[in-house]
């Protein structure tokens, strides 16, 4: 990808994917020339304010229950100093190095708008950290996602006044011992500067960009998943028919049926019109109607963080006319609502992907609910063995988890600051929690195609070795058997769970089905 220029409008979440799973500079990230101007006439503004000696909000006054307290010219440098090293106080996890540089392109695009005060040297500095791949050590714990991320902002900006902690070159060290191996000398912060780096939803938007399109990578696995089981499981692909799907015209339950005829064309696995089974159960039937769905709530996601990926929400905010006229407003952009109620019901969405996986799971190893098309556990010898009885057991687990973990953080407000900002929107742990639910349905869905695969070749001992899958779950099949085998006795599974679970997260199921597409 070319260097991406950034101008606080135009960033996409193809280009933060490209930065944050990327090399440090590959992409290089700049600021666009429209940009440089925009951010020297907010810092001049902000200079101009003072010189004035205007009250604004977190200029010349404190921050937070401290709005109305009046800081003296003289002290505006510590109150910027003193906002990051008072606010650096989270805890829990470090953040994976993706979403720390997800969470420094997105606030450095922010800044690019000009609306911020920040001065150029110091958004120039945040984006030289970014390209020479020094990334701050950031808690993911301590955002109430209101007042922005406050906490784990300020983790983020510490390093660009040599505090705090960095990796860099696969090193953890202190931030001023990297800036020092760099030639760089620490920033001392101007007014407005502090409150400007840690005043936003950098943090909520970073994992809802990232998340999102993990969530589209598992619902085409799932898709994929699904089409599978129902080969093995003797399933009919006659409930994906298009006409049925034109009669309630949901255009992504459209959308998920003829990507699932498009899998299973030409399979030789389906069962085609039988009068003594002409429907199956709803974990097959309903698919188109469940991962349509789980689309929707996808596409929701994507609309509301390509809008806030350019979007200038930290305060207040600066407006400069032409004429060289300052206005300092003050308002809520920070408040992480629309993200958190996005985050919350993306969680929600993609735990039924596990659910009803889950659900699939269970026919395939039970005999009973599957009509004895396929024996016992998987396995030929039970009793003897267990085969994957356990294994259903495993997704069971992380379904029920997954029931849990959907509840809505973004109804548990709670006041914080004397109660001034005493409607927080609980993003960060929206989005925390909708890592999780991801993590497990990846698990999930590579349990149920380890289960489907198994399943596929039973079915072929009676089918013959020439029986041809779908045109999209046959390359899936082969590229799961050329990493775990058929299982004919009770081993050690755990490796081959590990293998699958590595395809689904590095995208090779999807690229494999669309090769045979």
């Amino acid at each position: 990808m070319n260097d991406i220029l950034l101008d606080g409008a135009s960033l996409t979440i193809e280009q933060v994917l490209a930065v944050a799973y990327g090399q440090p500079g590959a992409p290089a990230v700049r600021l666009a020339p429209s940009a440089r101007e925009r951010v020297e006439r907010a810092a001049q503004a902000v200079q101009d304010l003072l010189a004035r000696g205007v009250v604004a909000y977190g200029i010349t006054t404190g921050f937070g229950a401290f709005k109305d307290r009046v800081i003296a010219p003289e002290q505006v440098e510590q109150l910027q100093y003193n906002i990051l090293v008072s606010h650096a106080v989270g805890v829990g996890p470090i953040f994976d190095i993706p979403t720390t540089r997800a969470i420094m392109l997105i606030r450095a695009n922010t800044l690019a708008r000009g609306h911020s005060g920040v001065r150029l040297a110091t958004l120039e500095r945040l984006i030289d950290l970014l390209n020479a791949g020094v990334h701050p050590r950031i808690p993911s714990k301590g955002s109430l996602g209101a007042s922005g991320d406050l906490a784990p902002l300020a983790h983020m900006a510490l390093p660009l006044i040599g505090l705090g902690e960095v990796e860099w070159q696969g090193a953890v060290m202190p931030a001023a011992a990297a800036l020092e191996r760099l030639g760089w000398q620490p920033l001392t912060l101007a007014a407005k500067e502090g409150l400007a780096l840690t005043n936003g939803t950098a943090v909520m938007c970073a994992l809802g960009v990232l998340e999102t399109a993990r969530a589209e990578l598992l619902n085409a696995t799932a898709d994929i998943a699904g089409c599978l089981s129902l080969e093995a499981l003797y399933g009919t692909p006659a409930a994906f028919d298009e006409r049925l799907h034109a009669l309630r015209p949901f255009p992504r339950q459209i959308e998920c049926a003829a990507h699932l005829r498009q899998l299973l064309a030409s399979s030789e696995f389906v069962r085609n019109n039988d009068p003594r089974h002409v429907q199956d159960a709803y974990t097959l039937r309903c698919i188109p109607q469940v991962h349509g769905a789980v689309r929707d709530a996808i596409a929701y996601a994507r609309w509301v963080f390509e809008i806030e990926l350019n979007a200038v929400t930290d305060n207040p905010l600066l407006f400069v006319d032409d004429d060289g006229t300052v206005e300092v407003i003050s308002g809520g952009n920070f408040h992480g609502e629309p993200l958190a109620i996005a985050l919350d019901y993306l969680g929600l969405a993609v735990a039924e992907l596990g659910n009803i996986a889950e659900r699939r799971l269970m026919r395939l190893t039970d005999e009973a609910s599957n009509t004895h098309v396929l024996p016992a556990f998987l396995t030929r010898a039970g009793g003897l063995n267990s085969g994957f009885m356990i294994v259903q057991y495993t997704a069971a687990a992380l379904a029920t988890e997954n029931k849990v973990l959907a509840h809505p953080a973004s109804v548990d407000s709670i006041p914080t600051s004397a109660n001034v900002e005493d409607h927080v929107s609980m993003g960060l742990t929206a989005g925390l929690k909708l890592r999780t639910i991801l993590d497990n349905v990846s698990q999930i869905l590579a349990l149920e195609l380890f289960a489907a695969a198994q399943g596929i070749d039973f079915r072929r001992q009676e089918l013959g070795a020439q029986a041809r899958l779908g045109r999209g779950t046959g390359p899936v099949y082969e590229l799961i058997r050329r990493h775990v085998p058929f299982v004919a006795a009770d081993t050690l599974l755990h490796p081959y769970i590990t293998a699958i679970s590595e395809l689904v997260a590095q995208g090779r199921i999807v690229a494999a089905a669309q090769q045979g597409g």
